[in-house]
């Protein structure tokens, strides 16, 4: 928990001047990796400080990886990871880090960001705790093409609508998602991951976007690409300007028998204000699981991981 609390305040603090050219999962992420680590080794005061500060120097992760078909990009929790736990590990043995190399002249928030008030990002460590606001991620893509796509599910589903009887699907979000999220024409799963049209077709054509969403039947799809060549997106300046506290997507669908409703998606299903059901996390985890532990065994585990509180140990 130490980790998820540090992480995510240095990641609120940095904010959007940092999302613009860096990748959280990368550069955040190490933060957190750090914290844990420093917690699992019960590190005093100072080390645990002076890992923060070490790892602060090897934050990485750049926005650019993934504006092409890349590996690189899910490198980057593993790179944190290692960065998080290399810090940990060289303050145990007296490894020193700049104490101000956050917040100092030329520190991390100068450096990567606007210059954020690191008080004010502190100032509720211990009392507001972030993990109860923890996000489950319900699509197999790009986080930033969430809210369109249950907002395009959500409105077929109001007007009875199938992928056929759609003449045009416009879709109004804020500008990070059509940055990272702009392949118009994706040719392999990792393009198809960032193509905000292309998600929004697929589940509006096949009701949902998993695994099954990238593999290349599904991205050669006729009448997924067919419904992409309908599907317009642009940036929704009121949308745009509330990002980051809020991720939302505005989405029109205009039917072939003339009709046309809109929809305004406020956040994403799985964020803490529109959580995912018991139902529902069951349903992804079995999606998951079974094919690696078999569906009697995954089962098995899903029921013991409910009654995970009223356990005695962990070691079974």
């Amino acid at each position: 928990m130490a980790g998820y609390e540090i992480s995510t305040r240095i990641a609120a603090a940095m904010g959007r001047a940092h999302y613009k050219y860096w990748h959280n999962t990368g550069t955040i992420g190490c933060f957190g990796a750090c914290a844990a680590a420093a917690e699992l080794l019960q590190l005093d005061a100072a080390r645990f400080a002076h890992a923060l500060a070490t790892v602060t120097t090897f934050s990485a992760g750049l926005q650019q990886s993934f504006r092409m078909d890349s590996m690189s990009k899910p490198l980057h929790a593993g790179r944190a990871a290692e960065a998080g736990l290399t810090a940990a590990l060289a303050a145990r043995e007296g490894v020193t880090g700049s104490l101000d190399v956050i917040e100092g002249e030329a520190g991390y928030g100068k450096a990567m960001s606007d210059g954020p008030d690191w008080n004010k990002a502190l100032a509720t460590l211990g009392r507001d705790f972030h993990v109860t606001r923890m996000i489950f991620k319900n699509h197999t893509c790009c986080g930033h093409t969430f809210a369109a796509i249950d907002g395009a599910l959500a409105l077929k589903a109001k007007m009875g609508l199938a992928a056929k009887d759609i003449r045009r699907v416009r879709v109004g979000t804020y500008k990070a998602a059509l940055d990272v999220a702009g392949y118009e024409e994706p040719r392999t799963a990792a393009e198809g991951r960032f193509s905000l049209k292309y998600v929004v077709a697929t589940a509006l054509t096949h009701g949902s976007v998993r695994f099954a969403a990238f593999e290349a039947d599904r991205l050669g799809d006729p009448a997924t690409r067919e419904l992409m060549r309908r599907v317009e997106v642009a940036v929704d300046p009121q949308l745009d300007a509330a990002f980051p506290a809020q991720r939302a997507a505005r989405v029109a669908i205009e039917s072939r028998d003339g009709r046309r409703e809109e929809f305004l998606q406020p956040t994403r299903i799985g964020d803490p204000d529109a959580p995912l059901s018991d139902a529902q996390l069951d349903a992804k985890y079995l999606e998951l699981a079974a094919p690696v532990l078999g569906e009697a065994a995954a089962k098995d585990l899903l029921g013991r991981l409910w009654r995970l509180d009223a356990l005695e140990s962990l070691r079974a």
